[in-house]
């Protein structure tokens, strides 16, 4: 099979991290997690991985790697528990990038939908090949027609890995204010940070030329601040260790104080939306 070529600079190098990170996490915790399509993905690429593997033993880089699947183990477990109640449910994957999150839910009844903009998905169809369950979207997030092509009849439960950082935060309460009014008993489940992890998150956009980074969505306090509807019904876990505590194999003392730091001071959570 012809290698697909990753430009540097490019939308789709944004891709390359968290897939890598991947990689990485399946390969040092193996025990904790397992991802073996991104080892196929990345093999499927030509891009110069150099730079990546230089770094891939830090402990920055390893704990980043670590962050990536915790979320996904997170949002797993998340999905799973809402097709318990609703097995034919669509399961939603907002701003998908080379994600599989969604097929390690796959009952045999549920249906799968991607939605990126037009350059990832055009990577994404080259890449993955749809189920005959799944459809992906080319679609802007913030252009909400890609709301009507979703049926609620068998229930929805959509996720946002990484995404809503780079939302203002009137842009993030917009989008799920419109996805109350349009999806009732569906859920959305997404990752933030606190006040102090969002200066973070600028210093990283600006260190990549990104200079509009005022107003950007953070959560101190996730079910006070999102109280601004009678349709929504707000919960939160710990992002690092609100749903497993890391206890296994090749996690040393220092990965969960970090974990700790990341929850506590970084307030990094998880977050649901049951829509009411």
């Amino acid at each position: 099979m012809n290698k697909i070529h990753i430009a540097r600079n490019s939308i789709q190098e944004t891709l390359i991290v968290p897939l890598y990170g991947r990689k990485i996490c399946s390969e040092k915790f193996p025990d904790l997690y397992s991802d073996p399509s991104a080892n196929q993905l990345c093999n499927s690429l030509d891009y110069d991985f150099s730079e990546l593997e230089r770094k891939k033993n830090s402990l920055l880089y390893e704990f980043g790697a670590l962050e990536a699947a915790m979320r996904q183990l997170d949002f797993i477990w998340e999905i799973k528990k809402y097709l318990e109640k609703y097995p034919y449910a669509t399961i939603v994957n907002l701003g998908c990038g080379l994600d599989e999150t969604g097929k390690f839910c796959d009952n045999g009844l549920c249906k799968f939908v991607n939605i990126d903009f037009p350059d990832v998905i055009s990577l994404r169809n080259k890449l993955i090949p749809s189920g005959p369950r799944e459809v992906n979207m080319s679609c802007d997030l913030k252009n909400f027609c890609w709301m009507n092509k979703l049926n609620n009849k068998d229930g929805i439960i959509l996720f946002a890995a990484g995404v809503f950082h780079y939302f203002k935060r009137s842009e993030v309460e917009y989008l799920l204010l419109e996805l109350s009014k349009k999806f009732k008993s569906a859920c959305i489940i997404f990752d933030t940070v606190g006040k102090f992890g969002i200066k973070l998150v600028k210093t990283t956009l600006k260190n990549v030329n990104i200079s509009n980074v005022n107003g950007l969505f953070y959560l101190d306090n996730p079910k006070r601040e999102l109280n601004f509807s009678t349709n929504i019904k707000v919960s939160s876990r710990p992002y690092m260790l609100g749903y497993y505590n890391m206890k296994c194999k090749n996690i040393k003392i220092y990965h969960r104080i970090l974990a700790k730091f990341c929850d506590s001071i970084l307030k990094m959570n998880i977050v649901k939306i049951d829509f009411i």
